[in-house]
């Protein structure tokens, strides 16, 4: 499982020039779901991600957490992180999971942070969004669960 994840001061999701889902400060959660993922991973990016300390406290040191900070997520599943651009021009998305597979572990991976008392807002799954977002710092992160070797 593979998350890009964005410092922001504000983002969201539209469909269709309707606006979805928004935030104000927090973090955006682009989530990519592989062939082998299950709940043991979401459940371990999901934790990962409300404690990651990306957020800077009052010596300017990035020290704090979303939760910390009293902040909220919105999470995007992201069927694209699974290309591989290895090889040729075209990407290739044989890692990708099944739309059903991802579908359940995209839910229960939002489930998973909701628990933790963030407020999480999401897209679509498999909708054709517009996000937008304002990067706070630039601060982005990639993150995999520890399977993949990359976390």
């Amino acid at each position: 499982m593979k998350a890009v994840v964005q410092r922001v001061t504000s983002a969201w999701v539209e469909i269709e020039d309707t606006r979805v889902a928004s935030i104000e400060r927090g973090a955006l959660v682009l989530l990519g779901v592989e062939k082998g993922d299950d709940e043991k991973d979401a459940s371990w990016l999901a934790e990962k991600i409300a404690n990651l300390r990306i957020f800077e406290d009052d010596a300017g040191k990035m020290n704090l957490s979303v939760l910390d900070i009293r902040g909220k997520i919105l999470t995007v599943s992201q069927f694209t992180l699974a290309g591989n651009c290895a090889r040729g021009r075209r990407p290739s998305f044989d890692t990708a999971a099944a739309p059903d597979l991802a579908n359940l572990l995209y839910e229960f991976f939002v489930a998973e942070l909701k628990k933790t008392g963030i407020p999480v807002g999401t897209g679509v799954f498999q909708a054709d969004m517009q996000v937008g977002l304002v990067n706070d710092g630039p601060v982005t992160f990639i993150l995999e669960s520890p399977k993949r070797g990359f976390a």
